[in-house]
């Protein structure tokens, strides 16, 4: 998938060469439209209880890279 930063940076360089009002006015409805409201999100007991896990795993160096995951899944598939 495309880097997130180059796609937006794409995206707002194709806006500001536009001089089509329409298709400016239809992108805002778009962002307007998706945009989703900031609501604080619940979590259950079996949830906080496993990021507190997760932190102390951090915390005590519990953890190994991406590339390490990766290997051991390559050998797991095998």
């Amino acid at each position: 998938m495309e880097n997130l930063q180059v796609l937006r940076n794409r995206l707002i360089e194709k806006i500001l060469t536009t001089k089509n009002v329409v298709f400016l006015e239809a992108i805002d409805k778009i962002f307007s439209s998706t945009q989703i409201e900031e609501k604080e999100i619940e979590l259950s007991d079996v949830q906080m209880k496993m990021l507190r896990v997760a932190e102390e795993d951090i915390k005590y160096g519990r953890v190994i890279s991406e590339e390490e995951l990766d290997k051991l899944d390559e050998e797991w598939m095998k």
